[in-house]
């Protein structure tokens, strides 16, 4: 294995921010339960947040991308209260926590 990936270089942060958020996509796809997709979205908004660690970081400890990473971690807190406010409310009307029987709440 190239030993640059083991050191901590912008190739190695990308290349997990990418798997992170392949595993994140092909969760969200995937699975039917309304909380694993919940949790998929949130390996995606954490693997956008090493990415841009890792390009804050590139740029030599840039403070300004740390800031927006707090933002985001607040933002994302907010984004799972409503989401599991939102199965909860699901499973409470329907019994369930399948996606599909979410999107039959439109008709």
């Amino acid at each position: 294995m190239n030993s640059a990936l083991l050191q901590g270089s912008l190739q190695g942060y990308i290349l997990v921010a990418l798997l992170l958020f392949v595993i994140g996509l092909a969760t969200v796809l995937i699975r039917r339960s309304l909380l694993v997709q919940f949790m998929g979205i949130e390996l995606m908004l954490n693997a956008a947040n090493v990415a841009l660690l890792a390009f804050a970081r590139y740029r030599g400890g840039d403070v300004q991308g740390t800031v927006f990473y707090l933002f985001i971690i607040a933002v994302a807190a907010c984004e799972a209260a409503v989401g599991l406010a939102l199965v909860v409310a699901l499973y409470r009307h329907r019994h369930t926590t399948d996606s599909d029987s979410a999107d039959a709440l439109r008709r």
